[in-house]
């Protein structure tokens, strides 16, 4: 196991805080990790609503990954929220160059919609979201409508419906973990389909308004166990435990009305009582 991993971020920023890049950055801490970050779009945002959102242009998005790896280097890469099919195949390219061959584990979060029902992602990005970045990535990591809108299929009521479409969806390349927070029901199943084989991940359903950034969480956890030398199955089980800690140790952030981040550092303050 690598001591401190580095990792590397390329996500959009979120001025609340509670999920984006400073997620990530906390997430990765949370871990034991070094961070870095290349800020693909800046958003104002706060717990119920984006107000605005800034693409960064692709040129500086791509000195941005070109200054890291160059120097510093990456032992797991997180991508988060790319907003344009250009910042896309800017991403793909500079990875390709930096990463090709290198076997660097590369989780890929298809960030489409904010908490607050605000999209992220323009239309005509999801063709070069499946066409340019999923060949790269060792895993992805979409919800239920995420996993539909990629794929063209229907994503539910039922697992086998969620399979088929992350069996078509794995056929990119990637491994999929196919997130079942969007489900009904008491239990929330999280299928990961890794080489023709299926890991079902299975826990009680955490009824909390702190939800806010749990995908991003999730994925930069995974990457963080994946950075330190875990196996994919066991990287994802951690991470799913982690997020949960997060989620129930979580605490009252903002004016109550939106959807609160969860505790990136319980583990610390566990450890502190």
């Amino acid at each position: 196991m690598r001591l401190h991993p580095r990792l590397l971020t390329i996500a959009g920023s979120d001025s609340g805080g509670g999920a984006g890049i400073q997620a990530d950055l906390k997430t990765f801490a949370a871990h034991g990790a070094y961070g870095m970050s290349v800020i693909a779009a800046l958003t104002a945002q706060n717990t119920r609503e984006v107000r605005a959102v800034l693409e960064v242009p692709p040129g500086m998005v791509a000195a941005q990954i070109d200054a890291v790896l160059e120097d510093i280097g990456a032992d797991a890469v997180k991508i988060g929220m790319l907003a344009s099919a250009q910042v896309i195949r800017t991403v793909a390219d500079r990875l390709r160059v930096h990463l090709g061959g290198t076997g660097t584990p590369v989780v890929l979060d298809p960030v489409m919609v904010a908490k607050s029902g605000d999209r992220l992602l323009r239309e005509d990005a999801v063709e070069a979201l499946t066409t340019d970045l999923l060949p790269l990535a060792t895993l992805v990591t979409p919800n239920l409508p995420e996993l539909e809108v990629l794929t063209g299929l229907p994503a539910g009521p039922g697992e086998e419906e969620r399979l088929q479409a992350a069996e078509a969806l794995a056929g990119r390349g990637p491994a999929v973990l196919a997130k079942g927070g969007h489900a009904e029901g008491d239990e929330v199943v999280d299928l990961l389909l890794e080489n023709g084989r299926v890991h079902r991940f299975t826990h009680p359903r955490l009824h909390t308004r702190s939800t806010h950034g749990t995908g991003c969480t999730l994925s930069s956890a995974i990457a963080a166990r994946l950075g330190a030398g875990e196996d994919l199955p066991r990287a994802v089980e951690g991470a799913i435990e982690y997020l949960r800690g997060a989620m129930a140790a979580a605490y009252p952030v903002g004016s109550g009305n939106g959807h609160g981040p969860v505790d990136h550092f319980y583990r610390n303050e566990q450890g502190r009582e």
